[in-house]
């Protein structure tokens, strides 16, 4: 007999929904996402030591330390993240530049670097998406977390101007809901 084995199964299930995000539209059909998977304990709680250190800058980032608790009650990460290196090439202006000076302009560091092209981080916005949406067809409760990108940025675990963290939990009830600070 085995016990609970739904949980065996967390990371072929997770492995759908990186194809769901990489597979998702992009802007002309270039591709500048980076995904990853993370199901071992040890690397997950290394990224949730150093999100309880980023919830230590003050109260307006005290919500740092509650992902961190979730992150450590789920079963796998799923990461994508956005690594820009060329613009769209449509002259939106969305950025605040041209296509042709965006890439000259002096990068700004802070939890993420900017400036990227807007078009580019809709695209990491519809990867998002196709990715949790098939995350619900597939009943695995999950949240998006752009405190998990912060951390696994600040780690250099991954590169990318912005990263946003996508932890899975096959539970009983969703672990993702009624969270408090």
């Amino acid at each position: 007999m085995k016990i609970n084995p739904e949980k065996a199964i967390i990371e072929e299930l997770a492995l759908q929904l990186l194809v769901s995000a990489r597979t998702a539209p992009k802007a002309r059909g270039q591709d500048d996402l980076v995904l990853a998977l993370i199901t071992e304990k040890e690397e997950m709680e290394k990224i949730a030591q150093e999100m309880e250190k980023i919830a230590e800058r003050g109260d307006a980032f005290k919500f740092f330390k509650r992902d961190a608790d979730n992150l450590r009650n789920s079963e796998a990460l799923i990461l994508i993240s956005l690594d820009f290196k060329r613009p769209v090439g449509v002259n939106c202006g969305a950025c605040g530049f041209t296509c042709e000076t965006i890439l000259k302009e002096e990068r700004q560091v802070l939890d993420y670097e900017g400036p990227v092209c807007a078009m580019r981080l809709i695209d990491l916005g519809i990867a998002i998406g196709s990715a949790v949406s098939k995350a619900k067809d597939l009943c695995i409760d999950n949240r998006v977390m752009y405190t998990i990108g912060v951390a696994v940025k600040k780690l250099g675990l991954m590169p990318g101007q912005v990263i946003l963290g996508i932890p899975l939990s096959i539970k009983g009830k969703n672990i993702y809901f009624d969270r408090k600070f």
